[in-house]
């Protein structure tokens, strides 16, 4: 993929990622959760690697924090799992690994860093473990949605970089 089409797909996925948090989402305990992000940070994970993947991530939260539409939680959440799930995948080179990199990057470690930003910045009171399940859950449905997509977009063999 040369810069001119990495820089349309990442244009075109934060659009999306952006777009989509905005009308599909749902609420677990203090989160809103986004399983289109998740979903996004598969897909861009295997298409644009961890740093692209991370950038795509960063530039989606941010986006939703400006509209509105998202919180702090969107940073270290959506950022690591996004990383990871690159990672997984670079290492690998199985869709699969992308999508359990999503879940634990997002799913564990991401809801774990998410505590010290609730409790300090956003004054939220509640036990350290309390954005796993949440987190968990979200991840694993956009995990699955982004595996589906990889999955059909990866018969494509120009789409794999």
């Amino acid at each position: 993929m040369n810069k001119i089409h990495r820089m349309v797909f990442m244009a075109l996925i934060i659009a999306i990622g952006t777009f989509a948090s905005q009308y599909v989402w749902f609420s677990v305990g203090a989160a809103k959760v986004t399983p289109v992000q998740h979903a996004i940070n598969v897909i861009s994970a295997v298409f644009l690697g961890p740093w692209g993947a991370l950038e795509v991530a960063f530039i989606i939260g941010l986006l939703r924090n400006i509209l509105g539409v998202g919180s702090l939680l969107a940073f270290p959440g959506g950022m690591v799992g996004a990383f990871i799930a690159g990672y997984l995948y670079r290492f690998t080179r199985k869709f699969y690994f992308a999508s359990i990199g999503e879940v634990i990057g997002t799913g564990i470690i991401g809801a774990l860093l998410s505590y010290p930003i609730a409790k300090y910045i956003l004054g939220s009171s509640g036990a350290a473990f309390m954005f796993v399940i949440p987190f968990s859950l979200s991840s694993t449905i956009g995990s699955v949605i982004g595996y589906v997509v990889v999955l059909v977009l990866g018969k494509y063999k120009k789409f794999i970089s």
